[in-house]
């Protein structure tokens, strides 16, 4: 009997857990490891375009204290909204933040409205800064993904193809006990952002080709559409969506985004106008003094 040989590509994604280290009530874990990394090399990779605009890049450091302080909480509310009935015979779980469960589509939200109070107090466009965030939003999307991974969450449907996922029993739906492998959801969406961050960053840096730079607001616009493209397709493979009745609440949202980043692109080439900002995007001095003349 003839043996095929297995595929090379095939490949088995097993968790070794949440944790990387304990020592008594000390625990480090991957996933709060993670979000750490992604905000610090988000600041620092805004920071370098920043510079690139002529843009103080001070000021992403005053923003990102901003978009830390009411992003997170807001992608834990997101999910807890959505997920009450696990927390409502023990409320204080909900701010159990480091066990995972948070929603970027809740992150996004309160970071926008963060990003527009910012801009309103220091009197700068609000899509200029949207436009430098932009690819390192994307970039920290694909970085904290991988703490589904570890967690063992965030995961597909059940699949027998190469590459698969294995879920611990006790991580396993109710009815799919028996099913060890599924959908690494996980690895689609993080491989799906790297691809929108090479986009944006091609984007960002046409300029150097010689070509005339993008209007303001694009970069933004078209992190909008493309992650809501994939993400709407994504969702469809998850067995643990966050429901709101019969509808899967990111495939809603994502919807959102796009028609949202659809109608923005419409505007800003179809129609030749700018976006409706808190002001005029301008070449902000890169020095210390300008950036905080209004404090």
């Amino acid at each position: 009997m003839l043996m095929l040989p297995a595929p090379v590509f095939a490949v088995q994604f097993t968790s070794p857990g949440p944790i990387i280290f304990e020592w008594g009530p000390l625990a480090i874990r991957w996933y709060g490891l993670l979000i750490a990394s992604a905000v610090l090399i988000g600041v620092t990779l805004s920071q370098a375009l920043a510079v690139r605009r002529k843009i103080n890049p001070e000021l992403i450091s005053d923003l990102a204290i901003w978009l830390v302080i009411v992003a997170i909480p807001c992608a834990r509310l997101y999910y807890v909204i959505f997920e009450w009935e696990q927390y409502a015979q023990q409320p204080g779980q909900a701010f159990a933040i480091w066990r995972g469960g948070i929603a970027i589509h809740g992150a996004v939200i309160g970071g926008v409205l963060a990003a527009l109070l910012f801009s309103r107090l220091k009197q700068i466009s609000f899509w200029q800064l949207a436009d430098l965030v932009a690819p390192s939003l994307i970039l920290g999307q694909a970085i904290g993904r991988w703490g589904n991974f570890f967690n063992s969450e965030a995961f597909g449907a059940p699949t027998d193809l190469p590459w698969k996922l294995f879920i611990p029993v006790q991580n396993r739906p109710p009815g799919l006990e028996s099913v060890a492998y599924y959908h690494p959801t996980f690895l689609y969406e993080s491989i799906w952002n790297l691809a929108i961050f090479a986009i944006l960053i091609f984007l960002f840096f046409r300029d150097l080709q010689g070509r005339p730079r993008l209007k303001v607001g694009t970069l933004f616009l078209v992190y909008l559409v493309f992650y809501g493209c994939g993400r709407f397709w994504i969702e469809g493979l998850r067995l643990d969506s966050l429901m709101l009745g019969p509808l899967r609440i990111a495939q809603v949202v994502s919807l959102a985004q796009i028609a949202l980043g659809t109608a923005g692109l419409f505007w800003l080439y179809r129609l030749d106008r700018f976006l409706p900002d808190m002001v005029a995007p301008q070449e902000v001095s890169t020095s210390s003094e300008n950036s905080r003349q209004d404090e």
